[in-house]
C-alpha cells in the first residue's frame, strides 16, 4: 500500500473522528451532496457519515475531502414552488441589469465593474450611445 493511499483509508474513523475513504472508493449506498442531487435527493439534515480524501497541492491542509452522506436515509428534493421561480427570476434580471443606465443585457455583468463594459469605460467606448 503506498503511503498516499495509507493517509486516505481509515474505515474505523480511527486517525480523522469518521470513516475515510480514498477518492472514488467509496462504498456501496454512500454519495456525496452533488451524487444525491443527480438522484433528485438531498441529504435531509442526516450526519456527514463518511468522507473522501485525496492528496491536492491547491488546498493549505495538502488533502482535498467530499463528504460523504447516506442514500437509503436522503430524502427527496424539495419541488420549486412558483414563488422560489419568481424570485430566481428577479434575481437573474438584476445582474443582467446594469444600474447606471438600466440596460437588461442577455448575459450576466461582471461583478468586478460592478456595470455594463460601456458604463465602466465611457471614452473607449465606440458605441453611438451619447451621454
Amino acid at each position: 500500500m503506498s503511503a498516499a493511499f495509507g493517509k486516505c483509508y481509515d474505515p474505523s474513523g480511527a486517525r480523522y473522528g469518521i470513516p475515510t475513504y480514498p477518492w472514488r472508493l467509496a462504498p456501496e449506498g454512500m454519495a456525496t451532496r452533488r451524487q444525491l442531487r443527480a438522484q433528485g435527493l438531498r441529504p435531509g439534515g442526516q450526519p456527514i457519515a463518511a468522507q473522501l480524501m485525496r492528496r491536492s497541492r491547491r488546498h493549505k491542509s495538502g488533502a482535498a475531502v467530499a463528504y460523504l452522506y447516506r442514500v437509503d436515509r436522503a430524502r427527496p428534493v424539495r419541488p420549486m414552488t412558483s414563488r422560489k421561480w419568481g424570485a430566481l427570476a428577479l434575481a437573474m434580471l438584476a445582474r443582467r441589469t446594469c444600474p447606471v443606465c438600466q440596460i437588461t443585457y442577455s448575459y450576466c455583468l461582471p461583478t468586478s465593474l460592478g456595470m455594463c463594459v460601456t458604463c465602466a469605460y465611457p471614452a473607449s467606448s465606440d458605441s453611438p450611445r451619447s451621454d
